[in-house]
Order: structure tokens, then sequence, then C-alpha cells
């Protein structure tokens, strides 16, 4: 087996490596006067079993366009070069969020970069928390296999819960899904009944509506869950929902915090308690107060290495995303 992590990702593919008991493979990249790039291996990969992580999230140096023209050029060297299956390993992927046509003529983003992914070669794509796991699994032709995040933010999810009434929310009606998956496991994990709640959300030309809150979550401490937090718009909303409606506290989960906008000052909103992510993204726009204070992070290194332990050795991907060893 061979493990590269292209330079943009190495700070978690050196965490993946921790975790795998391996150190990175060595490798190459240049960037040109131009503003071309090359990247090469500078071990053999022929007849290899090989992994490159690259997460698709935009900055602080590199856009996401960057980041994936990189990953697809290096995946091509690796099959040009004889490499027996290459799989890509994306914490976050790009262009995820754009996977239906919601106005004439819209691009459908997530389909695109599944045809060029396929297109150099790509046998296998390991990513987590999509927007749409429908959509992700339908887009592509190769190999799949999407993360969750209840198996990963359990044990803080436990912590929060306690012995009180604890509810699962959904910020919006197409998150429901993701939000009854987490709920299942973390009753699994307690033993108990969790209760469930919803918001309504509405969108049009990037104006947020909506106020409608499905649920009782009145003396609980409510976990809002989500695939992503940008702005935090979406989260602080249903936070302040919550609370309006009597909730003890609120708490969101989300795997990938990009942070972007006004954020900073979003997430510090009193409705909400912490925010707990995964560093899928590295949180490099939030100063380290606001890092201290209102959130905290939890490593998705161990889950991906563990996949590629797994996929390395044929062993049950299914076990592992539902919970067993």
């Amino acid at each position: 087996m061979k493990l590269f992590a292209l330079n943009a990702s190495r700070d978690f593919g050196e965490k993946v490596a921790i975790s795998l008991g391996v150190a990175l493979d060595a490798h190459e990249e240049r960037k040109f006067e131009d503003g071309e790039h090359k990247a090469r291996p500078l071990v053999s990969v022929r007849g290899e079993d090989v992994y490159i992580v690259q997460s698709l999230h935009g900055g602080p140096d590199q856009s996401p366009n960057d980041k994936l023209c990189r990953l697809l050029f290096y995946i091509g060297t690796m099959k040009e070069n004889g490499a027996s299956r290459v799989t890509a390993v994306i914490p976050y992927l790009a262009y995820a969020r754009k996977d239906r046509q919601t106005k004439s003529r819209d691009p459908v983003t997530t389909r695109y970069v599944a045809q060029l992914l396929e297109a150099v070669g790509t046998d296998c794509v390991v990513t987590m928390e999509v927007h749409n796991i429908v959509a992700f699994q339908n887009a592509f032709r190769c190999q799949t296999i999407h993360l969750d995040t209840c198996r990963l933010f359990s044990n803080v999810a436990a912590k929060i819960a306690g012995d009180g009434p604890v509810v699962v929310a959904s910020p919006d009606p197409g998150g429901v899904k993701r939000a009854q998956l987490f709920r299942e496991a973390l009753e699994t994990s307690l033993g108990r009944p969790v209760g469930s709640a919803f918001m309504e959300k509405r969108r049009s030309a990037g104006v947020v509506s909506g106020n409608l809150l499905v649920g009782e979550v009145r003396g609980a401490n409510v976990l809002i869950v989500d695939d992503l937090i940008a702005s935090g718009g979406t989260m602080t909303r249903a936070a302040s929902a919550c609370r309006e409606a009597g909730a003890r506290a609120t708490y969101a989960f989300a795997a990938h915090g990009l942070f972007t906008g006004n954020a900073a000052t979003t997430i510090e909103n009193p409705d909400l308690a912490k925010l707990i992510i995964a560093d899928t993204v590295p949180p490099f726009r939030l100063d380290a107060q606001t890092l201290v204070s209102h959130v905290e992070i939890v490593s998705a290194a161990p889950l991906f290495a563990e996949t590629i332990r797994r996929l390395h050795a044929d062993g049950s991907i299914n076990d592992l995303l539902e919970g067993r060893s």
C-alpha cells in the first residue's frame, strides 16, 4: 500500500498516517512561473494499492479548483505509472451542494466532479458527509464510500445528553434523514429514547426564511446536526428557535467547518452553547479565542484511517459504518 497526501492536505494526511501506523510516501510538487503545476511520486507505485488524501475546501492558499485539478493530475499520474488501484480520500468534497437544478439551466456540479474523477481512472472515492448522499452515490460509477458522523461524534453527543431529555434536530427539512440516523445511533449509545425536531427553511436568491419549528424541545438539550457550517446562519437560526421554544441548551454538530463570511460573529450567538466539528477542513478563518470559547474539534483521521485499512485488507466497510468492530 502507498499513502500520499498532497501538500494542501498534508496535516490531515499525517494524522491518517499516524493512525495507520505508517509514514506518508514521498512526493514532489512544483509550481511554475506561469501558474501551471505538477506533482509526482518519488517512489514506485507500479502494482500498488494507492491512497491519495486531498480535501477540496477553499483556502488558505489554494481554491477548490486548484485542489481538484492537482488531485486529478496526481491520480492520472498514478494510473500512468502502473498503480493497480487508486483511491481518492477526500475529507471534504467540493461542489457536492449543487446536486440538482433548482433554476433553469443550472449546473449539476456533483455529477461533473464525478465524471472528472472517473475520467482520470479513479477506482474508489472516500469522503465524509456530503450534502445529499443519494445524489452523491448516483453521480459516480466507480466505488464510493460515504462516512457519516454518527460514530465520530457519539462520545461527545452522549456526554452532552447526560441523564436528562435530549432531542436531535435538523436545521432544515432536507437534513431530516441525517438527523434521524444520528438520533438512532445516539439512542443505541444511551439505551433510551431520543426526541426529534426540524426547522422549516426556504431559500430564494440567497435569502433564507421560514421560522416553523416542528417537534417538542422544551427542557431538553438539543443537538442540531448538519453536514457543514458556512456562514453559520442556518445553525444559529435553528438554535434560537429551539431556545425560544424552551430548550435547555442547544449544541450544533457539523462535519465540515467552512466558516465563511460573518461566521466568527454568528457562532458567538448566546443561543448556541457550543459547535462541534470534525477536522476535515482546518478552521483557519477563526481566531484562536473563538475556537477555544465556542468550538470543539473531533479528528476524523482515525475513521478515515480505519476505512483505508479495511479497503486495503478487503475488510468489512459495512461493519465500520454500522458501528460494529
